[in-house]
């Protein structure tokens, strides 16, 4: 009977499904075809057999990547510098899409609009040579202002101290704007009508965010952060990667790193796709439970 209802459904609204069908295309290319190798994980990859080929391993690549000195290091300094990018990354925009809302002036409000989504646009390679300029301790404007505090010669991407603040605030300065384009989109749902009764009853803008925006944006926040959390152990390879030295390595080190050094440059492939594949279920897992939380306490989760 449902599979009827569904059936129904799906040719009345054709249109709509046709419109979606390169993008389900492309999905099932790119994302759904690919996990053909995931098997490449239990076995010995052999470049004369390919992937169906090779000595059947089981589970021993993952308990060779748990049993490596270097696991807890690896999962340490993944989860801090995920964690960190979304306990403080994660509220910057919806704090921007907020402060840009309250704007009445529309031109003022465009100007910054578009002043705070051109750093998304900026290539990361371009993005970590600025850093490398700025934060100099020799020739770069904060190197400068450090010294005038009489802070010395303080190279910040050579510091373990200094080297996730740096990420976890660049990647804040670049991705912010952009990313309240959708808290914007969910203010602009909000019936204007709304604000002016609010006037009336003498509230001031403080208790009209309070109580009108963002109960209006809390089912999008509920949504993004369980998306986020899918991704704790996802914190990307080519920025980390860039800003990389042999000064930071302690605390810079991360899986995604870690997979290119031993399946690229080492050639173990199926050690590396076994790593890949334990940092997928890692995320699934958040992902699942961040979701389960989610629809138990607010009612509001993705399925």
């Amino acid at each position: 009977m449902k599979l009827a209802i569904k059936s129904k459904s799906m040719i009345r609204d054709y249109q709509l499904w046709l419109m979606v069908l390169p993008a389900i295309i492309a999905i099932i290319i790119f994302n759904y075809i690919p996990m053909y190798g995931i098997q490449l994980a239990f076995k010995d990859f052999d470049f004369s057999k390919g992937l169906t080929g090779g000595e059947f391993r089981g589970f021993h690549y993952f308990t060779q990547f748990i049993d490596n000195y270097q696991f807890g290091t690896l999962m340490k300094n993944t989860f801090i510098i995920s964690f960190a990018t979304i306990i403080i990354g994660f509220p910057a925009p919806i704090i921007l899409a907020l402060l840009l809302n309250q704007i009445r002036i529309k031109k003022f409000k465009q100007i910054m609009q578009t002043t705070v989504y051109l750093p998304h646009f900026i290539s990361i390679i371009v993005l970590v040579g600025m850093l490398n300029v700025l934060l100099s301790s020799e020739t770069g404007i904060v190197g400068h202002f450090m010294k005038a505090l009489g802070l010395g010669h303080i190279n910040l991407l050579a510091s373990v101290n200094s080297f996730i603040p740096v990420y976890v605030l660049s990647d804040i300065w670049q991705h912010c704007g952009w990313n309240s384009i959708i808290f914007l989109a969910a203010l602009s749902t909000v019936d204007p009508q709304l604000y002016d009764s609010a006037k009336i009853d003498g509230a001031n803008r403080f208790q009209m965010i309070r109580h009108i925006d963002l109960p209006a944006l809390k089912p999008t926040i509920i949504i993004l952060f369980i998306l986020s959390m899918g991704n704790i152990l996802g914190t990307g390879f080519e920025k980390i990667f860039l800003m990389q030295n042999n000064l930071n390595l302690p605390v810079s080190e991360v899986i995604a790193t870690y997979v290119y050094k031993i399946g690229i440059v080492s050639n173990q492939f199926s050690y590396a796709s076994a790593i890949g594949l334990f940092n997928t279920v890692i995320n699934f897992a958040f992902l699942i439970s961040m979701n389960a939380i989610s629809k138990k306490v607010s009612d509001t989760s993705l399925y």
